[in-house]
């Protein structure tokens, strides 16, 4: 064993690893067995609805096979590029949107992939068959692999299926990733020790987690302990040549090599990995603020905006009228706030306090022992709320009108919330980043925490947004404010 700082030959202990396979073997089973009910539950549905049940339809053109012959190979095909597009990469599952990004991208393609085979054997598939497999299978696969990943995640809340780690770089370094991966529990990684440059190898733990030997014996260490990954934190002592024999070292015990980049809070689209000559470089992609996806963007919400006010416009009479008849006032409450690049408009909420709140701040500041109006700033046990306007907050309904805000243009669905005046003006230079898109209905921070965060975690999730927005994310995020919204939790 490598040694410790006590006794040069013995190791500072550390948990044995468990007896059982390592924990993404039987996930991975899992997730194989629900995407293959997924893809046969779409591709047969779609053969069903569309064609008769006998197995005697067939495709039309000068090639034309029998659908229930195309239906099983598409059905395998499908399968086959999950398992070779890496949906199931260790690495990919059970945190982030990488993984429902993987399998959009492969299930697309494939579908491309049989239009460009149809039309080169002229086969004329129904349109109709594929309009159903494909967005039936997608949605199907998607929520059999988010029900699997909210399941792993109390799994590893409670401390298990974790991917034991060995940290590689010098003490400071190490102890800043250490805080990263604490913060990120349900990431999976559980730190089961370090290896330090020579001269600070001589202390038993660094932030709780034991020194196991110098950064020279990493690789033995890491099988002796039985970690699933090295993650190299950085150091001026660890050169490309020593990271690249340490990889040799790695190589059969199936363990994972990562390098730990400095650079934090940038998602994978706007990092590109190029090796020139050799030598990976990591290029880091400016942030774009306008083109062709914002003014997607802004269609979809428009489009999404209409069609939820159409739908719940029964829901919001019933609101308003409840809201009215609860306490003397508007229906509505105005108030300015602070949008797109510092324009200010005026945010539309159904009211949830009395008609003189505004008059009655400072008493609820003063009895909070609160001087003044800070980030994020929300009395937990306001007087001034209305028994209506206290449910309408638990489930964010005050702030459906909001979406008139969306249709006029003045907000996004999705995005940072809105501030006021003087809250803008308390902004750093990270902040005032929050100001470079359309503020949001719902944003990541709400959907992570909503008011039980501080206001330091707020405005990193909502930096992080504005910098590394997708699409795709806006969809996770609109489906998990679903489910905050319901849940009520983190609201007042």
């Amino acid at each position: 064993m490598p040694p410790s700082a006590d006794d040069p030959g013995r190791t500072t202990e550390v948990a044995e690893r468990p007896s059982e396979p390592r924990w993404w073997v039987g996930y991975s089973t899992r997730i194989l067995l629900t995407d293959t009910v997924a893809v046969w539950v779409a591709v047969f549905t779609a053969y069903v609805v569309r064609f008769n049940a006998d197995g005697s339809a067939r495709v039309g053109g000068d090639f034309s096979p029998p659908y229930l012959l195309v239906s099983i190979i598409l059905m395998w095909a499908w399968l086959f590029a999950l398992v070779m597009g890496r949906t199931q990469d260790r690495r990919l599952l059970g945190s982030g949107p990488t993984e429902y990004q993987e399998v959009f991208s492969v299930t697309w393609k494939l579908f491309a992939t049989v239009a460009v085979v149809a039309y080169m054997f002229r086969m004329e598939i129904g349109r109709g068959y594929l309009g159903i497999a494909f967005p039936l299978g997608l949605a199907l696969i998607l929520a059999g692999r988010y029900g699997w990943r909210q399941w792993l995640h109390r799994r590893r809340k409670a401390g298990l299926m974790r991917s034991r780690v060995l940290l590689v770089g010098h003490r400071g370094k190490v102890e800043g990733l250490i805080r990263e991966l604490e913060l990120r529990a349900v990431a999976g990684f559980e730190v089961i020790g370090a290896c330090l440059p020579e001269g600070e190898a001589t202390c038993g733990e660094v932030a709780g987690v034991p020194v196991l030997g110098s950064m020279a014996e990493a690789a033995r260490v890491a099988r002796e302990v039985g970690a699933d990954t090295v993650a190299v934190a950085g150091s001026d002592s660890l050169t490309a040549d020593a990271v690249r024999r340490l990889g040799w070292d790695l190589e059969g015990s199936g363990t994972d090599l990562a390098l730990a980049i400095a650079l934090t809070d940038v998602a994978g689209p706007r990092v590109l990995m190029q090796p020139v000559s050799g030598l990976p470089l990591v290029y880091v992609d400016e942030p774009q603020f306008i083109g062709p996806k914002y003014l997607l963007k802004t269609a979809g919400d428009w489009v999404f905006a209409l069609f939820i006010t159409l739908l719940l416009s029964p829901v919001l009479l019933v609101i308003a009228v409840l809201v009215k008849a609860s306490s003397p006032g508007p229906v509505l409450y105005r108030q300015e706030r602070v949008g797109v690049r510092g324009t200010t408009f005026p945010m539309l909420k159904f009211r949830t306090m009395v008609a003189d709140a505004h008059d009655r701040l400072a008493e609820v500041l003063a009895a909070e022992g609160v001087e003044s109006v800070g980030l994020f700033y929300k009395p937990k046990n306001d007087p001034r709320v209305t028994t209506v306007g206290r449910v309408l907050r638990k489930y964010s309904l005050d702030e459906l009108p909001q979406l008139l805000n969306v249709l006029r243009g003045q907000m996004s669905l999705v995005g940072p919330r809105p501030q006021i005046d003087a809250e803008v003006a308390q902004y750093d230079r990270r902040a005032h980043r929050r100001l470079l898109v359309k503020p949001g209905m719902t944003g990541l921070w709400q959907i992570s925490g909503r008011s039980g965060l501080t206001p330091e975690e707020g405005i990193r999730m909502d930096v992080y947004y504005v910098e590394n927005w997708s699409l795709f994310g806006d969809f996770m995020i609109l489906a998990r404010t679903v489910r905050v919204v319901f849940g009520g939790a983190g609201a007042y």
